[in-house]
């Protein structure tokens, strides 16, 4: 059975000390057994804190998530942006190695909802500019025992990889430490057939996303979840699985996200509605 967690941006944004202190009590209660901690700035919440509070609530940390907000880009751009991004993400990953988190996951190539053409020889520089840029940061994941899921978004939020056998290619000659963040919302918007593309991704998950096909709780969408979990199994995968939505109440996130109204009654019925039954189908 999987560690089942949730992201705190169902209820908040920016998640700091404030937000989780409020929040990991009532996520405890509704029977998750994981969080995932979202840094979009460095020092938004203290590592010490929050493994306290984490385990004085029984829960674990299941990853850290990188925010790429505008200017936080590893290619396609100046070397100054390159050296302030690899200084974020080895805060996160030193954020992840304090908080007892296995890896630090998301789009770490490129700001959310930046796109521009390429064609295949420009991809492959791009991809090129990717790994040697993520290089150092890899290597200091590495020294601490954490590793890197590279997030494929969906074609509206990034053109640098939007499926599985793209971020294959991107990440392609990074050692071990790197590999692939799952993300049903966005695989269902891209893949031809997502099951198959979870089996070929199997060797590389490093963590797992899940959220309805609307972002949603899921169970109430159109995904074929059994199809999923029973393709998950094969892979080898034996970490967490954790919802990823946003509330509409917080206009920065729900502008960053397209979160145009309301995804359910309230973000609690969201939040435990979705861990209820991903307990039930993969029980």
């Amino acid at each position: 059975m999987y560690a089942i967690g949730i992201n705190p941006w169902v209820w908040t944004s920016p998640v700091d000390d404030a937000a989780l202190a409020d929040l990991v009590p009532r996520i405890a209660d509704g029977g998750f057994d994981a969080v995932e901690l979202p840094i979009e700035q460095p020092g938004d919440w203290d590592p010490a804190r929050t493994r306290d509070l984490l385990a004085a609530h029984g829960l674990t940390a299941a990853g850290v998530c990188a925010v790429t907000p505008p200017g936080r880009d590893l290619v396609a751009t100046d070397p100054e942006t390159v050296e302030a991004t690899v200084a974020y993400l080895k805060c996160c990953v030193d954020s992840a190695a304090a908080v007892g988190a296995p890896c630090v996951g998301g789009p770490v190539y490129a700001a959310v909802g930046r796109t521009w053409r390429m064609t295949a020889d420009e991809r492959a520089a791009c991809y090129a500019d990717f790994r040697r840029a993520l290089l150092p940061v890899a290597d200091h994941a590495a020294a601490r025992g954490v590793t890197i899921g590279v997030e494929a978004l969906n074609r509206y939020e990034t053109s640098v990889v939007n499926t599985v056998e793209q971020t294959l290619q991107l990440i392609d000659g990074l050692t071990d430490t790197v590999g692939i963040m799952i993300d049903t919302y966005h695989m269902n918007i891209e893949e031809a057939d997502p099951y198959t593309a979870l089996i070929i991704a199997g060797p590389y998950i490093k963590h797992v996303q899940v959220s309805g096909t609307n972002r949603g709780a899921p169970g109430t969408d159109h995904f074929d979840w059994p199809r999923f979990f029973t393709a998950l199994a094969t892979t080898g995968y034996r970490g967490a699985i954790c919802i990823e939505s946003f509330t509409a109440d917080n206009e920065t996130i729900a502008t960053a996200a397209s979160i145009w109204r309301p995804l359910a009654p309230t973000q609690d019925s969201l939040a435990f509605n979705g861990f209820a039954f991903l307990r039930r189908i993969t029980a």
